[in-house]
């Protein structure tokens, strides 16, 4: 542990300059005690690190000094190949692995790359979760990352997508992150499935391994599991909605497949100037409802006649709920 510590010092200061014991501290969490250790164990290995005292001072590297222990380990190099932010590798308990792999891979730049390198992580920062929507953080999911590391079975509990309880045993084949929801892609019995984690109920690591498939595409299965999934959902039909403008602009809340819908069917309506006519695919009337409710007055449904049946009642049992003499 402690020569892990005096790696990542010694690259610390490599890649950004002089720092202050304080700011040491705060980058590797450990006292400032331990930071001063540290900095003597390094000069007493050879390193030619020295102070400067003062407000402005602190430790750094005799100029030209370059250390070439910047080899990533097998765990960095994974964390470094996640696509996403450090956040990510955090949920699956890759965080601190993953800023040393940043690190050493900083310190193996020329000077010049890394301060370009530099300038692009002053001025980019990638935030992937929509707004208003927290990312998931399924208590199961440390476990099902390790059991996709080690190639290991597992029994899980699991809800199905209408709060059915079954269970599974699986080979964990890998993670997805759509958006702010955590999928495992997993072999069963018969077949390969996604599973949304925040459903799994429990989890169950088995002494049994498992072969992965012969050329299995991770990538490559989860846009087809995708695409396949979009087609089911939207399998209820389609209803034709008249929106007004502020209904347009925030049409966008439903999905892909609506937003898709209203760009190739959308046209003016005559009878209601500013609004748009559209014709877009619904999963059932009851979702419709629920999600066509969320415009209120803004959306007004035309076909087919059962799902504007059912907008009217809800219209007309709000409208009763707040009408009724509260006293």
């Amino acid at each position: 542990m402690r020569a892990s510590r005096l790696l990542s010092t010694l690259l610390l200061l490599q890649t950004r300059g002089r720092l202050t014991a304080q700011q040491i501290a705060d980058e590797l969490e450990v006292s400032v005690r331990t930071v001063y250790r540290d900095i003597e164990a390094l000069s007493a290995a050879g390193v030619p690190v020295y102070a400067d005292r003062g407000p402005a001072g602190g430790f750094q590297l005799l100029d030209g000094y370059r250390t070439t222990l910047t080899g990533l380990t097998t765990d960095e190099a994974a964390a470094l190949l996640l696509d996403g932010s450090g956040a990510t590798a955090g949920d699956l308990g890759l965080g601190p692995t993953l800023e040393a792999a940043r690190l050493k891979l900083l310190a193996s730049l020329p000077a010049e790359q890394r301060t370009t390198a530099g300038r692009i992580q002053e001025r980019v920062h990638v935030d992937a979760p929509g707004w208003f929507r927290d990312p998931e953080a399924p208590p199961h999911l440390d476990t099902i990352a390790a059991a996709v590391w080690q190639e290991q079975k597992i029994r899980i509990r699991y809800r199905k997508w209408d709060q059915t309880p079954v269970e599974r045993t699986l080979e964990p084949l890998g993670l997805v992150l759509k958006g702010i929801a955590w999928y495992l892609v997993a072999r069963g019995r018969t077949r390969v499935n996604a599973y949304r984690i925040a459903r799994v109920d429990g989890v169950e690591p088995l002494d049994a391994g498992f072969e992965r498939p012969e050329g299995f595409d991770l990538r490559r299965y989860w846009l087809e599991w995708s695409e396949r999934l979009q087609e089911t959902l939207y399998s209820g039909g389609s209803a034709t909605v008249r929106l007004a403008p502020r209904a347009v602009e925030l049409w966008w809340m439903l999905g892909p497949v609506a937003s898709r819908a209203l760009r190739e069917t959308g046209a003016p309506d005559p009878s209601q100037p500013g609004w748009v006519r559209a014709v877009v695919p619904i999963e059932s009337f009851e979702h419709a409802r629920i999600d066509f409710g969320r415009f209120g007055p803004d959306l007004e449904v035309l076909e087919p006649a059962e799902l504007r049946a059912l907008m009217v009642s809800d219209a007309a049992e709000t409208l009763r709920r707040y009408s009724a003499d509260s006293g």
